[in-house]
């Protein structure tokens, strides 16, 4: 498999195109055999990675979290903080953005921060709904608009599958209405992965996100295909398990091979590599409130990818550390 290369960003409200959804399905496919791949440099080293989205535009392969971090309330330097978090984002060239009802205060923060930046073209929003109502849904989507202080939404999502079966059809109803771009599904911590694969077989969802990180593979073994196979975009959440895999691997210093090999300088960067060189993943979503670890993470989506016999070295590091 070669790393993905990057491709011309165009509106973010748009969709993934017949032809990278076979550019997808060929990389799984090389992923599968992968014996003797070895990683490409992009044309322009400099240039974000980008991945097609269905219909038309794309997104760049890291994106941005809120759980927690954005969850400060109305305390001002906290808010402040987040304004440069957000700043050095879209900045570095960050696309998406998502959020959820149920981070607190995040939605309302994340909708502060923009309004102080002059709402960036560049942000893809994405947030959820988090009820098992449907009328209650519809209000919840209602304050998110407010909230984010948005008029159209590029991902809507039903969180952790909660009501997913009465929230589906008003969402559907929402994008052919143009109020928003996208609908998703999302799980995380590897649950419900079952119910979540004859969602994703079955209904007309062009997102879902879940957990995925180099400890977290579960996802490999069925979702990441189907989500491939039906030209639906993934997003990884808690790539680094909320800093636990971190801890875990920065006990031992960064291997010399992964700097040579892929362009990754630091455990955080090399982490995020890993994931979003999987050719099912559109990009992963790490979560920061530190406006220098949000630079660092947005160095991931350029340069080198690994390419399979690399990811696979890494997986047997840590197997064996």
């Amino acid at each position: 498999m070669q790393a993905a290369s990057p491709i011309v960003r165009s509106s973010p409200g748009g969709g993934r195109p017949d032809a990278g959804r076979r550019r997808l399905l060929a990389g799984l496919a090389t992923l599968a055999v992968g014996a003797g791949a070895r990683p490409a440099m992009a044309a322009d080293p400099s240039a974000v990675h980008m991945r097609p989205l269905r219909g038309n535009g794309a997104l760049p392969v890291i994106g941005m979290g809120t759980w927690v971090t954005f969850n400060v309330g109305a305390d001002a330097a906290a808010r402040a903080q987040r304004v440069e978090v957000m700043r050095a984002f879209v900045a570095a060239g960050g696309g998406l953005v998502d959020s959820s009802p149920m981070y607190g205060s995040a939605e309302a923060v994340v909708g502060h921060a923009l309004a102080i930046l002059d709402h960036p073209p560049e942000v893809f929003a994405a947030t959820k709904v988090w009820t098992s109502s449907a009328a209650e849904g519809r209000e919840q989507i209602a304050d998110s608009f407010r909230l984010w202080g948005v008029e159209r939404f590029g991902l809507m999502q039903v969180h952790n599958l909660l009501g997913w079966e009465r929230h589906l059809p008003g969402l559907l109803e929402d994008k052919a209405a143009g109020r928003i771009g996208h609908v998703g599904i999302t799980t995380s911590h590897g649950r419900r992965h079952d119910d979540l694969e004859r969602i994703l077989a079955r209904d007309p969802v062009d997102f879902v996100q879940l957990t995925y990180n180099l400890a977290d593979r579960e996802a490999e073994a069925r979702l990441l295909p189907l989500a491939a196979e039906r030209g639906i975009a993934v997003i990884a959440n808690r790539p680094f398990q909320r800093a636990s895999l971190l801890r875990r691997v920065q006990a031992q210093p960064l291997p010399a091979w992964v700097a040579q090999e892929f362009d990754a300088p630091s455990w955080p960067v090399a982490l995020l590599k890993w994931i979003v060189a999987h050719p099912a993943l559109t990009c992963a979503i790490p979560a920061t409130s530190q406006p220098a670890h949000m630079v660092e993470n947005m160095t991931a989506g350029r340069g080198r990818l690994p390419g399979p016999e690399a990811r696979a070295r890494l997986v047997a590091w840590l197997q064996e550390s």
